[in-house]
Formats: structure tokens, C-alpha cells, sequence
């Protein structure tokens, strides 16, 4: 009983550390529909998709977690024999074919019978025994990003902002591989054939790296089930998903202090070893109160794997992985590190920094009654938190947009949203609508005032673009609304934009608003508790503003924008800073004494905000506005103290420190 309450309590822990089911339930729609979205777009319009896979596509957000992104193109399919042929047009397609008859399990040649294909796929080919073979070494040679990355396995890494990212560039069989098909026939209690017929018909992608010790490391291939094993997970259960996150921090902390070189074990096998566990039934009931029990059982097959030097491939059981790294010397110490843990029990769990709490808890309280219930885990208002913070991290633009591809993403959305959604999907659609709504306005404008045309047609082309600002604001959040005022600003409408601005500033000064994941539960329960989301989006969440690079709102920023100088492909401000530094530039034109007391107020908010208002990631385009303003009413000295501030600031996110170098030469 004392077993099943610390396995309980552990639950709850995970819980609150991973995430509740609804919390990653809300991350994988948000996911899943923004890919879905992408995918039909790109897919279309470049024959390139890109996905994002690994722990983040799962469901996991660890603050360490990076983003393990595939990018394949769309117009050079793999097939494993020449019948397949059939279902493709071999005048747009450039067929590959495998060759696995030399290859160890799990790998493969990959063979352009017609040699035909793109540039950049020819030219990583080489000559075996007559034919034309795609070298694994050389395509990652070729599809390496320049510049500060280095290449890790499969993979080049690097960091985008905050986050650190590999992206594979690969191929993709619609086809699943005949060394895999015993996988199918092993699927008798896990998992439903719902989702085993979905994974068969989803096939594979082939990621650039040979086997060491087989006969063509250089060129062969290594077949990847990436996407199998994402819908493997989300087949999984809340309790064996924790099971496999309280697996992945155990191994996290084996590996601590360990280059990558030294770490024998990765969350690649761990992820194997929940899957075997659960497809061999064990436990034959994955619930909270046997939590424990799941990761015991996982441990000791981990355990066993390492003993033989074996670790099974899920899918392709001949493919040993741990052949050519857990052997030897190396094998025998990781062995006797896990059986030293596996002789003190279950209680070594402690020496794991966020799991101890959670043990702790019930040792010191034997008789302590734990709830499961995840509804009374978490607030409604955390919840959300979840969701807003999702939609934003995910929303679009990711890159530049261009009107053509602006219509690509509405009309793509036009139909997806005939289709079955959850409310999650529903609402990152709606963000996504008035992301493209935005930037369509400002794109278009740019056209128009370049060409040249009637004042008639100029007039019907601006009341259409105000006309989609507006309909954006309504798909949108509160902070959305200033798009609508840069919008006025830019077209001279300096009196309609200050009226945007004063409606602006009442909603993003009620107590209950959430901006990022800042908010008064207590107000913002008040406000908007029990309401929809859509409903709590408009009235009750502001996001930071991102501008691209390519579109220019308004021409006081084009400088931080501008790609020759901002290494980002976006620039965040937070949409306090950009509220006072609108009302600063129309009331210049207006109201001289309005313009001082929005410039003072701007200041306050810059000099004086404890991370509140202004996220320490964006102090420096903070610093950089309120100099630019300061600029504007010839208080030069004032100005260079605020951009030598914002050089201070170490920003992630906002790279303008050339900018800010520029502004400052233009100031002597």
C-alpha cells in the first residue's frame, strides 16, 4: 500500500513537472494542426516539408529540451522495388530506390535508377559498380548550415534564439520497409490497429548516416521511424508517458558532467525500452498507482540490454543499437553503475533533484491521502496559460511571407477548418488568420504605393487593408489591435491611430490580462473565467509583437528590421513599449504636450519595469525605442545613454547591436 502511495504521489509530481494529459494533449493539437497547416502549404508550393519530431513533438517541455526538426523534399520519393513506381508520375518525381542487399539491419543504399534528380542530390552522388548512389557523407556535407553550426550524427546543430535545434535533412518512403514488416504481426495488445494501420501507411524517412562498421558508411543510410514513434507515444497513456519522462531524467542525471562522447546511454534507448515494456504487457495496468512498478520494469530491461550488449530496434529487432558504442570496457562500467542503483531499489530515485520532492513528501507523511484527479491538479487560468503560451510560441510567421504564399496559408485554412478540430486546433487557426491577415495589409500596401494607379483604386485598396487589420483584431489578441495603429500611423492617419491606441492601452491595463504567462488568477478569473477561449483571447491576452523583416509597418524600425543588420528573421517588442512609442510618433504631429508625456512615460516604463511588462530577452529593443524617440526631440545625450543600454543588454531573441552601433555613429 505505502508502494502505491508513493507511486500516487510521484504521479502527481510528474504532473505538476511534466505536465498534466490535458496540458500535453493542448501541445500536441497546437502541434499538430500549425504542421498540418505548413505541410500542405509548403509541401505545394516549395516540395519541401519540415517536421519538427523528437521530445518537444511529443509532449515534453524540459527548460534543456531542444528541437529536433526533419526536412525532406517532396518530389524525390524513396521506393524499396521497382512495382511502386507505378503510383508516382516519373515526369515530376525523381524516383530513388533502395538497395539494403549489403547493408546491416536498419540501414540501406539509396540508388537513382534513371539518374535523374535535383542539382543538389547529384551532386552528393557517387559510382558503385556502374550505378549512381546517394552518398549519406557528402549530402550532409552538402545540406550543412554555414556558418556557426557543427554537425551532430545525422544532423547539424545550432541554436534559433533561446532554443538549441538539429535539423536532418533526409528522404521519405511512403512505403514501410520489409525488414519491419514482422513489426505489424508483434502488435497483438499494443498498440490498437487503428494506430498501427495509420503508422504502416505514414512509411519511413532515411536520415544521412552509414553504419560504422558496415561496408559503405559513407553512403549508406540509416531508416528512421520518427514519425512511427511520435504516434506510438501519443498512443501511450498519462502513466506510461511519465513513466517514460521519470526515465528520461534518470538518465539525464546519469549522464550529467559527461560529454557527448562519454554518455553511453541517450533518450533513445530509454524511449525503446518503454516501448518493448508496454508491447510485452508486464504491467498489465498502466494507472498512477503502479507508476513505479512501469519504471522498475523498464529499468531492469534497461539493465539487462547493457548486461548482453544488446538493445533491440522497436521496429527492426536486428538492428542491435548499441553495437558499435556499449561494448567492452565501457559496457562493463555503465553495468556495474546501473546495477549498483538497481541493488539499492527504487529509493534511488531520491538522488534525481525533481523527483526527491515528490518522494519525500510521502516518506515524511505515511498516512498523507493523495489525489490523482489531474482536474483539481491544475487551474483553469494555468491551463490556458498553456494553451495562449503554445499558440504563441507556434504561431505563424516562423520566417518570411510573401502575398502568394500569404493566400497559400488562407486558403489552407479555409479548409482545414471544415474539419474535424479540437477547440485547441480551432483556436490556432484563428491566430494563424490573423497573423496572415496582418501581414497580408501591410504587404499588399507596399504594392499599391509603389505602383502607380487611380486615388480611386488607392482608396478601395485601403479600405480593404484597414478591413483586414480589423477582422485580424477580431481572430486575435488584445495586442493584435496594434498593427491596426501602426497601420494609421504609416498611411498619416495620426488622429484614427491615437484612438486605436487609447482603446489599446484600457484593455492592456486591466487587471485581469494575461501577457506571456503574467496574470492575477484572481482577475483574470474575474474577467474571463468559464468563457471560451477564442473569447478569452480577444479580451484577455497580449502577446509580445513580432515584425518580419521583410514587411516594413513603420519606418522608425526599419533599421532594427532590416537583414543586412538583424541576424533574426523577426523582431519581438513587447506591446507596452510599442504603445508609447506609437503614441510618441502620431502625437508629434498632434499634440506636442501629449507627445512629452508619452515619451516620459516610456521612459518610466524602460528604466523602472522588474520584468513585468518588459521581458529581460527584449531590454535592448526597449532601450533602442526609447532612443530612437529621444533622437526625434534632439536630446542626443539622452539618446546615446539609451543606446549604449541597450548594447548592454544580452538579448537572444533581438540581435540588433549592429543597429544599435549605427544609430550611435549617426548620433556623432
Amino acid at each position: 500500500m505505502a508502494l502505491q502511495t508513493l507511486s500516487e504521489s510521484l504521479y502527481v509530481g510528474l504532473c505538476l513537472e511534466v505536465g498534466t494529459s490535458q496540458q500535453v494533449a493542448i501541445r500536441r493539437d497546437v502541434l499538430d494542426i500549425n504542421e498540418l497547416l505548413q505541410h500542405k502549404v509548403t509541401g505545394t508550393s516549395y516540395n519541401v516539408i519540415i517536421m519538427l519530431s523528437g521530445s518537444r513533438r511529443e509532449g515534453f517541455r524540459f527548460k534543456d529540451s531542444d528541437c529536433d526538426y526533419m526536412r525532406w523534399p517532396t518530389d524525390h520519393p524513396v521506393l524499396w522495388n521497382f512495382s511502386q513506381a507505378q503510383f508516382y508520375n516519373t515526369h515530376r518525381d525523381k524516383l530513388i530506390l533502395c538497395d539494403s542487399s549489403e547493408s546491416p539491419p536498419g540501414f540501406t543504399l539509396l540508388w537513382l535508377p534513371l539518374e535523374e534528380a535535383d542539382w543538389n542530390v547529384l551532386s552528393a552522388c557517387v559510382r558503385m559498380n556502374g550505378s549512381l548512389y546517394i552518398s549519406s557523407a557528402k549530402y550532409r556535407e552538402k545540406k550543412k548550415i554555414r556558418g556557426s553550426y557543427k554537425v551532430h550524427g545525422p544532423c547539424s546543430s545550432g541554436t534559433h534564439g533561446p532554443v538549441e535545434f538539429d535539423l536532418a535533412h533526409c528522404f521519405v518512403s511512403e512505403f514501410w520497409p520489409p525488414s519491419a514488416s514482422s513489426w505489424r504481426d508483434r502488435c497483438h495488445s499494443w498498440p490498437p490497429p487503428s494506430v498501427v494501420n495509420d503508422i504502416i501507411k505514414s512509411g519511413c524517412h532515411f536520415v544521412a548516416i552509414g553504419h560504422k562498421l558496415g561496408n559503405h558508411t559513407d553512403n549508406e543510410w540509416r531508416i528512421s521511424f520518427s514519425q512511427a514513434e511520435q504516434k506510438l507515444v501519443y498512443a501511450m497513456n498519462h502513466t506510461q508517458f511519465l513513466t517514460y519522462a521519470l526515465l528520461k531524467m534518470f538518465v539525464k542525471e546519469i549522464n550529467y558532467g559527461l560529454s557527448e562522447e562519454e554518455k553511453l546511454l541517450c533518450s533513445y534507448h530509454i524511449k525503446t525500452a518503454v516501448l518493448w515494456a508496454i508491447q510485452q504487457n508486464v504491467i498489465h495496468d498502466w494507472c498512477p498507482q503502479n507508476l513505479l512498478a512501469g519504471f522498475w520494469v523498464c529499468f531492469k530491461l534497461l539493465l539487462k540490454w547493457v548486461y548482453e550488449g544488446v538493445c533491440p530496434n522497436f521496429f527492426i529487432p536486428e538492428n542491435n543499437m548499441f553495437l558499435n558504442k556499449v561494448y567492452g570496457e565501457a559496457q562493463r562500467q555503465l553495468y556495474t553503475q546501473l546495477y549498483s542503483l538497481y541493488e539499492k531499489g527504487i529509493s534511488f530515485l531520491l538522488h534525481i533533484p525533481p523527483i526527491r520532492p515528490c518522494i519525500t513528501n510521502v516518506l515524511c507523511n505515511p498516512r498523507l491521502f493523495v489525489c490523482t484527479d489531474e482536474r483539481l491538479l491544475i487551474s483553469e487560468v494555468r491551463l490556458d496559460a498553456e494553451l495562449f503560451s503554445e499558440i504563441y510560441t507556434q504561431s505563424l510567421p516562423q520566417d518570411n511571407l510573401l502575398t502568394w504564399i500569404c493566400m497559400e496559408y488562407l486558403h489552407t485554412v479555409e479548409q482545414l477548418i471544415m474539419s474535424p478540430l479540437t477547440q485547441c486546433q480551432i483556436i490556432m487557426l484563428q491566430k494563424h488568420t490573423a497573423t496572415i491577415l496582418q501581414c497580408s495589409a501591410f504587404i499588399l500596401h507596399d504594392m499599391y504605393t509603389t505602383a502607380s494607379g487611380c486615388n480611386r483604386h488607392v482608396y478601395i485598396a485601403d479600405k480593404l487593408f484597414c478591413y483586414m487589420l480589423k477582422l485580424a483584431a477580431k481572430f486575435g489578441c488584445v495586442s493584435d489591435l496594434l498593427f491596426i495603429a501602426m497601420y494609421f500611423y504609416k498611411t498619416l492617419r495620426h488622429r484614427e491611430a491615437l484612438s486605436v491606441i487609447e482603446m489599446t492601452k484600457v484593455k492592456l491595463a486591466q487587471p485581469g490580462l494575461m501577457y506571456t504567462r503574467n496574470v492575477d488568477p484572481d482577475s483574470y478569473t474575474e474577467a474571463v473565467g468559464g468563457r471560451s477561449w477564442s473569447i478569452k483571447m480577444r479580451h484577455a491576452v497580449a502577446h509580445n509583437i513580432r515584425l518580419l523583416k521583410n514587411i516594413c509597418y513603420i519606418n522608425e524600425l526599419t533599421l532594427e528590421q532590416s537583414t543586412s543588420l538583424n541576424e533574426s528573421s523577426i523582431l519581438f517588442i513587447p506591446p507596452f513599449i510599442l504603445l508609447h512609442m506609437l503614441q510618441f510618433l502620431c502625437c508629434r504631429h498632434v499634440d506636442p504636450v501629449r507627445a512629452q508625456a508619452a515619451l516620459d512615460d516610456l521612459q518610466v516604463l524602460v528604466h523602472h519595469d522588474q520584468g513585468v511588462l518588459v521581458d529581460v530577452e527584449f531590454r535592448n529593443i526597449s532601450w533602442e525605442i526609447l532612443g530612437i524617440c529621444q533622437q526625434m526631440t534632439g536630446n542626443h545625450q539622452a539618446a546615446l545613454y539609451s543606446y549604449e543600454q541597450s548594447l548592454r543588454q544580452d538579448s537572444i531573441l533581438n540581435r540588433i547591436h549592429n543597429a544599435t552601433r549605427h544609430r550611435i555613429q549617426d548620433l556623432h
